[in-house]
């Protein structure tokens, strides 16, 4: 087993990580740039080490910093959460170089499952479903015309290094096509330096189902069920739940047997999760791979009693998977809160937290790195925290979940609770009846403004 643990990584998945750790007696050592210096995982790791300033090109995406942090407090493994470079090939590699174990996919699978043309067509090899489309990178907007054709309109256009929704167009008729493939190609460019395309058909009614894998280092992999994403804005999950209201046994069993096919196919090492795209038939198909823990991993914690950042660990240093799948015994709930004004179009919500009230009680888990005082960064993403409500029903969770949102208290900065306290209420979401385009119609009560 590992003597110490770099984490690579800020917020509340660093935080998560560290107690993790500090469970199973392994060294901590926090990395930070100096916008985080009075943050919680600096605080309670075993050391802690600044690596630049708050820019994240020059500190939490500077691998020779993070490299040289481990070096210097003698880490033998390194944790890099999610996000940042949780996903790069290249710092899986040089990790690997150095001698230091990356708890996370080898630099072989980021580089199969990362670029997502090379990705689908890797599924279609192991016999995963697919969404129609191109096979691999369409190169102009000549041979995207053609292709739209024959696939049939409407269809999606998606950057293979895309991300945050950025570099996707949704074409309904061909007199678009040009226009929005332009669009997109730019956007990808600017946003990831990689204009590369491919086209898909565009699911009707879709929603976004994922599928919890774990694969150890002897080509064997289980699943641990599903989760549904649907509930998104501009393609950033904004709650997520576990069992899907959609799933139905036969079709669980399925995606199941599809995931854990995609993850022995690749000989899958860590834990990571199979996307699917899910239409109103219950015809499922492949989206993409995420070789990383999740934003949203705890409901599958609460739903399995299975702690996902141990079994990363496990797996890393050699462990066997346990070779069963696992299925949900509970319902449980996650609300993402970010700093972010719902009233004025998400708009992220900086500042200091001058009054704050954290929920507890009975199926609430809060995850979560602010404190009241805690001054929160312009530089990095805007999620603040995580509630997760797990009961024995659907109706008990969202109920615990309303009662949470009401006890979950914040000065200083905008919010999005007062927006999951509306979803809450909504005869739509309640009904279980929701796909990726929710969002798309839902207003913000101004009743619910002065909830902070």
């Amino acid at each position: 087993m590992f003597k110490k643990i770099l984490i690579a990584n800020r917020g509340e998945i660093a935080m998560r990580i560290l107690r993790t750790c500090k469970e199973m007696g392994i060294k901590t050592v926090a990395v930070y740039s100096t916008a985080d210096k009075d943050s919680l995982h600096v605080r309670f790791a075993d050391e802690a080490v600044c690596i630049g300033p708050p820019v994240s090109k020059d500190s939490y995406l500077k691998i020779s910093n993070i490299i040289a942090a481990a070096e210097i407090t003698n880490a033998d493994a390194i944790h890099p959460g999610y996000g940042f470079l949780s996903e790069n090939a290249n710092f899986s590699r040089i990790c690997e170089k150095n001698g230091i174990k990356f708890i996370g996919a080898t630099p072989e699978q980021i580089e199969k499952m990362g670029d997502k043309a090379t990705a689908k067509s890797t599924m279609k090899e192991a016999g995963v479903p697919c969404v129609p489309g191109s096979d691999g990178l369409v190169p102009n907007y000549e041979t995207a015309a053609k292709l739209a054709e024959e696939i049939g309109y409407p269809v999606m256009i998606k950057a293979t290094a895309g991300g945050g929704g950025k570099g996707m167009r949704a074409v309904w008729k061909a007199e678009n096509l040009r226009d929005l493939w332009d669009s997109a190609v730019q956007e990808a460019t600017a946003a990831f330096g990689n204009g590369g395309m491919y086209m898909e058909k565009l699911i009707e009614e879709p929603r976004h189902i994922e599928i919890q894998i774990a694969g150890d280092q002897y080509g064997n992999a289980c699943h641990l069920s599903e989760r549904d994403c649907s509930v998104q804005r501009r393609n950033q999950k904004l709650t997520e739940e576990t069992p899907s209201p959609f799933m139905t046994e036969e079709l669980r069993e399925k995606m199941g047997e599809a995931a854990v096919k995609a993850a022995e196919y690749i000989g899958y090492e860590g834990v990571g999760t199979i996307e699917f795209l899910v239409d109103k038939h219950r015809n499922f198909y492949f989206m993409e791979m995420n070789t990383r823990i999740q934003v949203e991993h705890p409901i599958t914690e609460q739903v399995v009693d299975f702690d996902l950042i141990r079994e990363q660990i496990l797996l890393a240093a050699g462990q066997p998977i346990s070779g069963k799948n696992y299925y949900p015994k509970l319902h449980s709930i996650e609300c993402r809160i970010n700093a972010e004004d719902p009233f004025n179009d998400f708009r992220p919500s900086p500042g200091k937290i001058t009054e704050l009230n954290i929920p507890g009680g009975h199926g609430v888990r809060v995850d979560t790195h602010v404190y009241k005082g805690y001054t929160i960064p312009s530089n990095y993403d805007s999620m603040i925290a995580k509630i997760i409500t797990t009961a024995q029903t659907r109706e008990e969770a969202i109920a615990k979940m309303k009662r949470a949102l009401e006890e979950f208290y914040i000065e200083g900065i905008k919010t999005t609770i007062p927006f999951h306290r509306q979803l809450m209420e909504h005869p739509d979401y309640l009904a279980g009846n929701y796909t990726t385009k929710f969002m798309e119609d839902f207003v913000m009560d101004k009743s619910y403004e002065n909830i902070i």
